[in-house]
């Protein structure tokens, strides 16, 4: 099958190794991860962020083998989750820097389809995220409001 906007095929990632368990050499302390998560995010880092922090600082490969929920699950427990997903909120922020440029170069047709590209990726998501409850049913997006929700 070809790629969102693009000719070309897809191609193949690499996949993390199958484990039901964390390795030995871990940090399975459970409490102690889910309090790191959430004085990561009270800090402002997005879920990717704080797993890479838990990998790179704390010794932790895969949070979810040891407290059995994804990181956002552990945000939204601890009341600390983004009112955005961090998808849609990476493509708004991508979206308003290709705005800016287009704004000041307004022959640039290359960046103005790019731009096209990441506008209908967003209202995708957003489409989604609204049919799964995620995001409230009367969320839509619009230039205005993704500045507001990027200047916070």
């Amino acid at each position: 099958m070809a790629r969102m906007h693009t000719r070309r095929k897809g191609q193949a990632g690499s996949k993390k190794p199958l484990r039901t368990e964390p390795p030995k050499w871990s940090n399975t302390n459970k409490e102690e991860i889910e309090n790191t998560i959430q004085q990561l995010a009270t800090q402002g880092k997005s879920s990717s962020e704080v797993g890479m922090i838990l990998r790179d600082r704390y010794g932790v490969p895969d949070a979810t083998l040891v407290t059995g929920k994804k990181i956002v699950a552990v945000m939204k427990e601890k009341n600390v989750a983004p009112k955005v997903p961090e998808d849609i909120y990476n493509l708004i922020v991508d979206v308003l820097e290709l705005k800016k440029h287009t704004d000041k170069n307004p022959k640039d047709v290359h960046n103005k389809r790019a731009l096209n590209n990441k506008v209908s990726k967003i209202r995708r998501l957003e489409k989604y995220y609204r049919r799964e409850g995620v995001l409230p049913e009367d969320w839509k997006y619009s230039v205005e409001r993704a500045e507001m929700l990027i200047s916070r």
